[in-house]
């Protein structure tokens, strides 16, 4: 099996909000959540270490996520009110990483460079011993999703010491752009933070960005971009919604050598899809997904830009994703899928990690 690297997962807002622990399986913690409010409101988790070592699932783009106070519902306990409160609940969230990296170093393993990429790969592709406590630890690359964490452009050297690398500027509007449900183009905070940014060479995230700002960064920004998670918006007509990619920013990705990571969501496949609670009210088959990545294929005119971006437990759950999955380890039935479709088996595994590696080995720092 190709190894998979997935380009977003919510990890630490799940650990903060529902107290789920990834080093469980996910019918450990399925049994664990019985009877509680957790599978009602965000789904039967899709996520765990086990899982990840059966689906070859190598390395996590792991975000620093917190909702702005305007959005938040009464449950939410990760949320901020200025980007003080922002700054402080990122800060939290990375020390959350470190100590689940430092308390299970077999299982997990912070990446800031090449040389941590590498070492996980070069783990994965060594054969381990077939007992029950054997396996590979998944590399962890932090993602900033959502900039208002930022207080000013001064700070990236402080964000770049902690290990981040890549920087989402949006989830909803922030005072940086329009995001989703929030349209609009970059201000003038937001440009200035971009110019800095590149200074770094972060990786920028157009991911939730508004059309005109995501345009727009495609112009202006001069170091790497991405999106790591986010499904095509051609496929998607009548969707009431600027979540998703327009053709000309995913051929703005293309032309500059970017990746997207496509979504198994549900809502994000077929238009108007809800869930009914408990239940999966209108199954989405699989070959929907492989449809939106071979979009970005058919732009590209080659499988070397799509890519997986699960965004796994991040607000949705088994209730919410294509009928063939159950949980994040059957994400390999992705390539049988691409290759049915008429895909090569080299294809496949690029979609699948090869063209994330690619592009990490390409920009990140040594």
């Amino acid at each position: 099996m190709p190894l998979i690297i997935d380009s977003h997962q919510d990890l630490a807002w799940n650990m903060l909000t529902y107290g789920r622990d990834y080093t469980r399986s996910v019918v450990a913690t399925r049994r664990l959540e019985i009877g509680t409010k957790t599978p009602e409101r965000n789904g039967d988790s899709i996520v765990g270490w086990p899982e990840y070592q059966r689906g070859q699932v190598a390395v996590v783009f792991s975000t620093l996520f917190a909702m702005p106070a305007r959005k938040k519902e009464a449950l939410d306990m990760v949320w901020y009110t200025d980007s003080k409160s922002a700054h402080h609940l990122y800060r939290d969230q990375i020390t959350l990483y470190r100590k689940l990296a430092d308390s299970h170093p077999d299982k997990f393993r912070l990446i800031c460079s090449t040389n941590e990429l590498d070492s996980v790969i070069e783990h994965w592709n060594t054969p381990q011993r077939n007992d029950a406590d054997a396996g590979h630890p998944v590399g962890l690359i932090y993602l900033m999703e959502g900039a208002e964490g930022i207080r000013s452009p001064h700070e990236l050297s402080e964000w770049w010491d902690l290990g981040l690398r890549l920087i989402g500027l949006a989830w909803a509007g922030t005072r940086y752009c329009g995001g989703t449900g929030e349209p609009g183009p970059l201000t003038a905070e937001g440009r200035q933070l971009l110019s800095a940014m590149a200074d770094y060479n972060f990786i920028l995230d157009l991911s939730h960005m508004d059309e005109a700002s995501a345009f727009e960064s495609l112009d202006r920004y001069e170091g790497p971009v991405m999106a790591t998670h986010a499904n095509c918006a051609a496929l998607m007509q009548g969707a009431d919604t600027n979540r998703h990619l327009p053709d000309r920013v995913i051929r703005g990705l293309i032309e500059r050598d970017g990746v997207i990571g496509l979504i198994p969501f549900n809502a994000f496949l077929k238009v108007g899809w809800k869930r009914d609670t408990g239940s999966r009210r209108e199954e989405v088959p699989l070959n929907v997904l492989i449809a939106h990545i071979d979009h970005i294929c058919q732009l590209a005119g080659n499988s070397h830009h799509a890519g997986i971006g699960s965004d796994f437990d991040g607000g949705f759950g088994l209730q919410s994703i294509p009928p063939e999955l159950d949980s994040i380890a059957d994400l390999q039935m992705i390539a049988s899928k691409l290759i049915a479709r008429g895909y090569s088996e080299s294809d496949a595994e690029n979609i699948l990690g090869g063209n994330w590696l690619r592009f990490l080995r390409k920009h990140l720092p040594s």
